[in-house]
Parts: C-alpha cells; sequence; structure tokens
C-alpha cells in the first residue's frame, strides 16, 4: 500500500526556518511529479511548489525566493527548505505525488498533513 508520510512542521517564529519532508513508502511502478500544497483555515488548498522527476520545479508566487523543494529518487523522499517565513504562511501542509502503485495506474496520493505555525 503507497504511503506519503511527512514530517518537520512545528512552530518557529517569523523570518525563521523549517523543513518539512515526505517519504514515499511502499511497492511502486513508478513514483512522478511530487510536490506540496497547503491550506490556511478559512481558505482553500493551494499549491506551493512542485518538482518532476527530472528535477524541474515550480514555485508559487507567494514563496518564490523564500522555499526551495528538492527531491531524492533514490530515498523516494522529497523536502521543502522554508526560510523567512511569515505569519501568513501558517498552515497545513500536504505532500502529494503522482504515483502509479504496483501493478495499477498513476494516480495522485496524499499525505496526512503537517501542521506549520509561524509566530510574530
Amino acid at each position: 500500500q503507497v504511503q506519503l508520510v511527512e514530517s518537520g512542521g512545528g512552530l518557529v517564529q517569523a523570518g525563521g526556518s523549517l523543513t518539512l519532508s515526505c517519504v514515499v513508502s511502499g511497492s511502486t511502478d513508478s513514483i512522478g511529479t511530487l510536490g506540496w500544497y497547503r491550506q490556511a483555515p478559512g481558505k482553500q488548498r493551494e499549491l506551493v511548489a512542485f518538482i518532476t522527476r527530472i528535477y524541474t520545479t515550480t514555485y508559487a508566487d507567494s514563496i518564490k525566493g523564500r522555499f526551495t523543494i528538492s527531491r531524492d529518487n533514490a530515498k523516494s523522499t522529497i523536502n521543502l527548505q522554508m526560510n523567512s517565513l511569515k505569519p501568513e504562511d501558517t498552515a497545513v501542509y500536504y505532500c502529494y505525488g503522482d504515483i502509479a502503485p504496483a501493478g495499477f495506474l498513476v494516480r495522485k496520493f496524499w499525505g496526512q498533513g503537517t501542521q506549520v505555525t509561524v509566530s510574530s
């Protein structure tokens, strides 16, 4: 069974840094694009960043220059390095991936979410 497990959330002061990690576990035929969404209270879920299997990256305008996404294909892991955090970055961050479980077609999988809180 394919699972995405996030770690690294927490409470940080404005201007601080956090690194989120997401590991893909389970038997897979392929792991394609991996990325992060976030959802703040009362707001819609929004795309933060994603990275393709060949390491092409895309970022939301709101976090460009502050966040960096990376991946390790050998470890089926992605990281989101978040610097210069702002109170408006407070949200639950969800890892996602376009993954083909062994013997099945590609579909989107989601992690359980990790809370990031930035205090002013």
